[in-house]
């Protein structure tokens, strides 16, 4: 078994006296898409801001590649390789592919000057391998559709090397054509190695898209499954009653067992 791409050991965070993540431990690998889910309020959002360096933890600790990380903000974790997306995908809607893809690393030219051809000529290249249907390469990103929006936020931290990705509900508001492309382009991550925490509240959605599953509740690990050894029913079992199926791997917020 290789190491683990991301592992979160004992994390906390509070605000005021309310423990928003109380003591959680999960973990990611490479090739790999981990759900993380629960009702709004269960801990799923600000566990991922703390790997996204978006929040500073209270306690417990990060490891990337089986190494201690330090991770205190942005800036931090994208030295590690970790990029998120998110569900808004701060993107610049008046500008193009190529120009939200460099947005604030743009490529200059000689002469000093960003050089646009450069840079629509790297987006082709890294479009050409996400998703080889993008052709509007010229429409300000107000104008496309919400999986080829996806697709140029997805390159735009591929592109930058990341080896792992947070995404806060890919497939919302997206209907069924737009959603399997999202799934597509997952499926072309994984396929080269990189690993993803896929935030979400949808349990269909990451049946379709995780291998595995942490339900959260309270901002406490319910458990961890793997996403085809349950059932649906399973999953909304722990998110609502904090129920484990008998296949899961309890974790302290599971308050009973199937």
């Amino acid at each position: 078994m290789t190491a683990p791409l991301v592992e979160m050991r004992d994390m906390v965070k509070s605000f005021g006296g309310i423990k928003a993540v109380d003591h959680v431990t999960i973990d990611l690998y490479p090739g790999e898409v981990v759900g993380v889910l629960g009702h709004n309020g269960a801990g799923k959002s600000v566990l991922m801001k703390m790997l996204s360096g978006a929040l500073q933890r209270d306690g417990g600790e990060i490891y990337i590649n089986g190494e201690k990380a330090t991770i205190n903000n942005p800036r931090d974790a994208r030295n590690y390789k970790i990029e998120t997306i998110y569900q808004y995908l701060a993107l610049a809607d008046n500008l193009d592919a190529a120009s939200n893809l460099f947005l604030g690393r743009e490529l200059m030219g000689p002469t000093g000057f960003v050089d646009d051809a450069q840079m629509e000529a790297e987006t082709r290249k890294i479009l050409a391998r996400l998703n080889p249907n993008f052709r509007r390469f010229h429409t300000p990103v107000a104008g496309l559709s919400g999986g080829q929006r996806q697709s140029v936020a997805i390159a735009r931290a591929v592109y930058f090397n990341a080896k792992i990705l947070i995404m806060d509900e890919p497939t919302a508001a997206l209907g069924v054509q737009e959603t399997r492309m999202v799934a597509e382009l997952i499926e072309q991550l994984k396929s080269e190695g990189i690993g993803i925490f896929l935030i979400d509240h949808d349990i269909h959605q990451v049946k379709m898209l995780c291998d595995r599953a942490n339900v959260m509740k309270n901002g406490q690990l319910v458990g961890t499954v793997k996403v085809d050894e349950v059932s649906e029913d399973d999953m909304l079992g722990m998110i609502i009653a904090g129920k484990c199926p008998p296949n899961a791997i309890p974790g302290p917020g599971a308050l009973q067992t199937a």
